[in-house]
């Protein structure tokens, strides 16, 4: 697949989960149980025990059922680690121009991460494939109408404090998807089974309101 249609299946749900535990086994099982639940897209933080050992494992396990990532790259080194252990997308909580480099060099996009309109602009010249509004706390869903108002073409995921509730405020806004983490899989197999469903009926019925400058999908239909 090329990196456009990585890109388009990994946010086709409008939404990536995160997956960070203290252990390979917890992480693991969460991965399992979020994708029991019907999510599709998922990263595992390089900050989990063995977290390219999973990857691979899912990776190879799932095939084109799901779309496996590797998340918190923060370098070169990690980017091409994380793409040889098979992650088909690579996200970063900061803007590094090399794991952009990296991740594009082996057809493999870079969900890079931003704060501020100059980051997003640089983030844009750079070529990240989507951009990461992290931590996603710091703002509020009217944030991401404001800043594409002027910058309509910056497909935005907000990751980090985005809640069941808040998340298709995100995507009514502006936003092309957003990143979950516990929020969406703390519980046992039913609770995420039922929250997640939720939420993908919720993410699906969010829609930008007309004119906005959020109704301009780079990923959309």
């Amino acid at each position: 697949m090329y990196r456009w249609e990585i890109t388009r299946a990994a946010l086709a749900q409008r939404v990536f989960a995160i997956v960070r535990s203290k252990t390979y086994d917890e992480a693991s099982a969460t991965a399992d149980t979020l994708l029991s639940a019907g999510i599709t897209s998922l990263e595992i933080s390089l900050t989990t025990p063995f977290a390219l050992e999973a990857v691979t494992t899912l990776t190879r396990e799932l095939g084109d059922d799901a779309v496996i990532g590797a998340g918190t790259v923060l370098d070169a080194a990690s980017a091409r680690m994380a793409v040889d252990a098979g992650a088909r997308f690579l996200v970063s909580p900061s803007l590094d121009a090399s794991v952009i480099r990296t991740g594009h060099r082996y057809g493999v996009p870079v969900f890079a991460g931003v704060s501020t309109p100059t980051e997003i602009v640089r983030g844009l010249e750079l070529g990240a494939d989507a951009l990461k509004l992290f931590p996603a706390a710091d703002h509020h869903p009217s944030w991401v109408g404001d800043v594409r108002a002027a910058l309509p073409q910056a497909p935005l995921l907000p990751t980090g404090g985005v809640t069941i509730e808040t998340a298709p405020e995100w995507i009514a806004a502006g936003a092309v998807a957003v990143g979950m983490g516990s929020a969406l899989s703390e519980g046992d197999r039913e609770t995420v089974a039922k929250r997640a469903a939720d939420l993908l009926a919720r993410l699906a019925d969010a829609v930008p309101e007309p004119g906005e400058a959020g109704a301009l999908d780079p990923y959309g239909d």
